[in-house]
Formats: structure tokens, C-alpha cells, sequence
């Protein structure tokens, strides 16, 4: 007889769903899914699967008021959890089957390391992402905003006669997640992507999903040149890993109070004439943000929206515009 299984359903608002993301797989909870109707993709719903005989009715308790403070910073309650009991299931087959290719701006398709690309999607730039690494998958807002904006920045380089699209710049990812805007900058032609993140488990996963795209080391030769460098760390470990040559774009995918703390380090991580991406911030967090941007000498030259969250895009005010 195989396991029986408990499987939790829950909806998974915006704001709360790269949290929800994090949060569990740090609680033992590592089968984790999103569905949503092809007709709605706001109205997200958040599947886990975990064994009935690891999880008693108290070890489930336990779970739900451990997930219950996600939404304070929201002023969210959390969705009510409902619980199925499943027997002999095969859960690695019906995790993967919640998870479909998804299209992202006019060039980018975010692909589930399993699947094949779809004919109707052949032309797209593919990034093959692990969702088991739990660090982002791109259907965030946020991190939708980030990928929309590096497809717009790589498009207006094309037209103004800069290369094609990101060819020959220098990417920084600070707060790297999944890794998956430094691998779409590499689709869209960079040159090369330093990358970092606190979170260990986040470095591994960048790592292992740059080897999906063969965009990282060998995994026989971990120590071979790559386009995508990775380390565990915040924005002084960053610095070093570019070797002090600060890059030509800057990608911050983080909460805008951490933004603000970081807003010193971006002298030194952002050259002249280079182009920051902030994004994660709520957007009545703006205003504030760029006004403490605009005291440490950066320009706003653009702001995006969608749904309740933002992305800045930022300049050094020197620069000429």
C-alpha cells in the first residue's frame, strides 16, 4: 500500500505568495504547488502535499499558526487553510501537473524543468526553472514587473543602436532568489551575472537552476568559468564577487524597507551611466523610496505598476539624461 497523504488548499492573494513560498519549505514542507484557471491567473491557489504519518492534527495546527503572521506586513489575514486526506497517491505527478509554461512579456517563456516547450511558443527565449527550489518561479508581480523591464530595457537598447538587446552588460542581482532575472538577463544577452542572496538554500538554487539553462558551472567542474557567478551574502559579498567593477545593471527584487537599507551600497555596485531595477515594494511605498533615493543622488527616470506592487527604475542623478 503506498502513503497516504494530506493535501492542504489554500488561496494565495499576491502579496503573500513568494512568502508562502519561502515559508514553507523552511516548516518541512518541500511538495508545493500553484494552480490557477487559464481564464483567471490572479485567482491563485496554493497546493501542498505532505505524509499523514508525519503530520499528526497537532503537527498541522502548529503548521497553519506558523503561516498565520505572513500577512501582518499586509494588513492580510491568511486565507483559511483546508485540509484533504489522499490515499496512495503519487504526489510527484500530480505536483508536477499543476505547473504549465508561462509566457512573460512579448519574448520570455518560464518553463518547468520537465515540460517541453509548446509549438505556439517555440520563438520565445526559455528559462528552465526548478519549481521545487521554492525562491521565485516568476509569477510573483514583482518579479513579472522585473522580466517585463528588462525585455523593455533590452528592446530600447536594440532600437537606439546600443547591441542587441543586453549584449555586453554586466548584471548585478542582489537578493537573486531562484536566480531567475540573472538567467533571463543572460537570455536577453548579457554578458555575464554576479549574483547573491542571504539565504544559502537560495544560492543553490540559482545554481542548480543555471545549470538547467547551461548557463552555470559544470556540475563534474563547479569551479569552471560561467556566465552566472553566485554567493551567499547581501550587498558587501556582491561587491566582491564583481571584483570591484561595478556593474552595468543593478536588479533588486526585495521588500522596499531592505531597499532602503541597501540604497548606500549602490554606488559601489552600479557604474556610471548604469541602470538600477528595484522592485518588491508595494506601491504607496514608492513616494518614500524615491525620495530617499533622490537624497542619496539617484534619479527615478521610470515607475511601473501591477496590482498593489511597483517596480522603480533608477539612474545616478549625475548622469546625463
Amino acid at each position: 500500500m503506498g502513503l497516504v497523504w494530506w493535501r492542504l488548499e489554500m488561496a494565495a492573494p499576491a502579496e503573500l505568495e513568494e512568502s508562502l513560498l519561502w515559508k514553507l519549505p523552511l516548516l518541512g514542507v518541500a511538495r508545493v504547488a500553484l494552480q490557477h484557471p487559464p481564464e483567471a491567473p490572479e485567482q491563485r491557489q496554493l497546493l501542498a502535499w505532505l505524509p499523514e504519518s508525519d503530520w499528526p492534527a497537532d503537527q498541522r495546527q502548529e503548521l497553519e499558526q506558523a503561516l498565520a503572521p505572513l500577512g501582518e506586513p499586509f494588513d492580510l489575514a491568511l486565507p483559511p487553510i483546508q485540509w484533504q486526506r489522499q490515499a496512495d497517491e503519487d504526489w510527484s505527478l500530480s505536483w508536477k501537473s499543476h505547473w504549465r509554461p508561462d509566457p512573460v512579456g512579448e519574448r520570455l517563456l518560464v518553463l518547468p524543468a520537465w515540460l517541453e516547450v509548446p509549438p505556439e511558443q517555440a520563438g520565445r527565449l526559455v528559462i528552465r526553472i526548478d519549481p521545487g527550489s521554492a525562491f521565485g518561479t516568476g509569477s510573483h508581480p514583482t518579479t513579472r514587473l522585473c522580466l517585463e523591464a528588462l525585455e523593455a530595457l533590452a528592446e530600447e537598447r536594440a532600437l537606439s543602436g546600443h547591441g542587441a538587446g543586453l549584449e555586453g552588460l554586466r548584471v548585478a542581482d542582489l537578493g537573486c532568489g531562484s536566480g531567475i532575472l540573472g538567467l533571463a538577463a543572460l537570455r536577453l544577452g548579457a554578458a555575464s551575472v554576479a549574483a547573491a542572496d542571504t539565504d544559502p538554500l537560495a544560492e543553490r538554487a540559482t545554481r542548480e537552476n543555471a545549470a538547467l539553462n547551461g548557463l552555470g558551472p559544470s556540475p563534474t567542474a563547479p569551479d569552471s568559468p560561467s556566465a552566472l557567478a553566485v554567493t551567499t551574502g547581501s550587498a558587501e559579498a556582491l561587491v566582491a564577487l564583481l571584483g570591484g567593477h561595478p556593474a552595468d545593471l543593478l536588479l533588486c527584487n526585495i521588500l522596499a524597507p531592505v531597499i532602503e537599507a541597501l540604497i548606500p551600497w549602490f554606488g559601489h555596485l552600479l557604474s556610471p551611466g548604469g541602470v538600477g531595477l528595484l522592485s518588491g515594494l508595494l506601491v504607496d511605498q514608492a513616494p518614500g523610496l524615491e525620495r530617499d533615493l533622490a537624497a542619496a543622488g539617484w534619479r527615478v527616470e521610470g515607475r511601473v505598476e501591477q496590482d498593489r506592487w511597483g517596480l522603480l527604475r533608477i539612474r545616478s542623478a549625475s548622469d546625463v539624461a
